[in-house]
């Protein structure tokens, strides 16, 4: 296949064979060719058209939808994530998803691992965002042992809150289960912070966000984190949950390379303009796809994947696509430990593809196709 390499700008024609790449070399530009990237990894997708991985009834044909309904973004890999719920539906949920990635090769092949967020997270009201208080609930050191082995060993990140009783002894044990410890849906105070890095903490989840409304303007756990240089952080760029101002500030004082580009999409999103209503909770999508509560500014979960993620920040920190990439790509699968020629275009990678148009300031990519280890899933073959 032939297009315009994103990062280097250099025209290539890449052979396959099966599931990686078996050459790459450079050859003459000729017009209308795509730009070549390596697939997006999302490492935080709680589900999409109305299947999400913390619904009570999830099933292995749900997780095969949404592993499907992402090939249009140019997502090739993401980490379903689990969010606060009963003890029993994490464990059951944690175990289908493992039976989903044994049962079907290509939800293997999309899914690198899961990720749990909370349900060790702080009770109070703004840190707690959405999750049910109802669950929220002290760090467990057997509990994380039994997701693990529900999870057949692919629990690979966890998100909580290290200020709760017994938080950063499980900062220091998740390590040796394979899992990263990330700081999130916190109320830390800025020593609590430092405590939870110095223990082993590697990520603060979408920064930001899951905070309180008023903060001490100085010294408040959103500075710490975003100081401290042994944090990689997530940030939602959807042009919604963080204004332009702070992530063309998060961009600046993190540094591209310690900041990972997350979709963080949920139940909703995808679905055309309406309410929607799942138990007791109604949901509207507006009319230009962000989720919120009916009659209010009230976000309800994120509603874009991350084809506009990537053009928005890319727009509003006035950065190529070049410098952008990197961050559903590359970094992630650095954090998560993926073997070195993951996310890359060179012979011997995973052919995990998108080929995509761009032009600046438009509002998201144009995909063309994804290719997941070597298998058109979209437009599929």
């Amino acid at each position: 296949m032939l297009g315009i390499d994103a990062e280097s700008g250099r025209a290539i024609e890449i052979e396959l064979d099966g599931g990686q790449i078996a050459s790459v070399r450079e050859t003459r530009a000729v017009p209308g060719l795509p730009l070549l990237a390596p697939g997006f990894l999302d490492i935080q997708v709680n589900g999409y058209l109305e299947a999400d991985y913390s619904l009570p009834d999830l099933g292995a044909e749900q997780v095969r939808a949404i592993v499907d309904s992402l090939g249009p973004s140019g997502t090739t890999q993401h980490l379903p994530t689990v969010i606060t719920s009963p003890r029993e539906r994490i464990l059951r949920n944690l175990g289908v998803i493992a039976d989903a990635v044994d049962r079907y090769p290509d939800v293997a092949a999309a899914v690198p691992g899961i990720h749990v967020e909370g349900p060790f997270i702080s009770p109070e009201n703004g840190p707690r965002g959405a999750h049910d208080p109802a669950f929220v609930r002290p760090p467990d050191l057997e509990e994380v042992r039994q997701w693990q082995e529900a999870a057949g060993g692919r629990l690979r990140l966890l998100t909580l809150a290290p200020e709760l009783d017994g938080a950063l002894e499980l900062i220091r044990a998740l390590p040796a289960l394979g899992v990263v410890p990330a700081i999130g849906h916190t109320a830390a105070s800025p020593g609590v912070i430092r405590k939870a890095v110095a223990a082993g903490a590697r990520l603060s989840t979408h920064l930001g966000n899951g905070s309180h409304v008023l903060l001490p303007r100085l010294r408040n756990y959103l500075w710490e984190q975003l100081a401290e240089d042994a944090l990689c952080a997530t940030i939602i760029a959807d042009g919604y949950h963080l204004p332009d101002a702070v992530l063309r500030v998060f961009v600046r004082s993190k540094g591209l390379e310690r900041l990972i580009l997350i979709s963080d999409v949920a139940l909703y999103a995808g679905c055309p303009p309406g309410r929607y209503r799942r138990d007791d909770v109604e949901v509207e999508v507006f009319s230009d796809g962000h989720l919120g509560l009916p009659d209010s500014e009230i976000l309800a979960g994120a509603a874009f994947t991350l084809d506009r993620g990537l053009a928005h920040l890319a727009n509003l920190a006035g950065l190529s696509l070049a410098e952008v990439l990197p961050l559903c790509t590359r970094n992630p699968a650095r954090l998560l430990g993926l073997p070195e020629l993951f996310a890359t275009l060179r012979p011997g990678a995973p052919a995990n593809l998108v080929l995509f148009d761009h032009r600046p300031g438009e509002p998201r990519l144009h995909v063309r196709r994804t290719i997941r280890e070597g298998v058109a899933v979209y437009p599929e073959d």
